[in-house]
């Protein structure tokens, strides 16, 4: 079995494939706009004027790949409960992803030193997707 997030941004999923690339060098692997769909979506399943949000993408962040939509394009997604947690190699490297992923977010505890692991942070990303950065303790 394989569980893969898929992550619903409301009308800025481009934006969030933009924002991961810059920030933590996800991929683009995929990106189907609802105006490129064979099939037009159902009535009323898509704000007016959606043509072309991101209908379907994928992303390669490391070795995961995480699937992203503009959903029913409203405008404000919500990622309540949801948090990705992004294990890095050192570091030097948790510092960078933590700053990068948290440029217009908000922190919600700060990236340092923890009873298990040498750097650990958790955050809110301007999306309003909650990550946590860290380095696992070595065994």
């Amino acid at each position: 079995m394989l569980i893969q997030a898929y992550l619903n941004f409301d009308g800025r999923c481009e934006e969030a494939i933009d924002f991961y690339t810059k920030a933590i060098g996800a991929k683009l692997e995929m990106l189907m706009r609802y105006n490129e769909a064979p099939e037009a979506p159902p009535p009323g399943m898509v704000a007016a004027n959606s043509a072309e949000k991101v209908m379907h993408s994928s992303f390669r962040i490391g070795d995961s790949v995480v699937m992203a939509s503009d959903g029913y394009c409203g405008g404000k997604a919500s990622f309540h409960g949801v948090t990705l947690s992004l294990s890095v190699a050192n570091e030097a490297e948790a510092d960078r992803a933590f700053a990068a992923l948290s440029e217009g977010g908000k922190v919600q505890m700060p990236i340092g030193k923890t009873f298990f692991s040498p750097r650990f942070g958790m955050l809110e990303d301007r999306f309003g997707l909650g990550w946590m950065v860290i380095v696992p303790a070595p065994m």
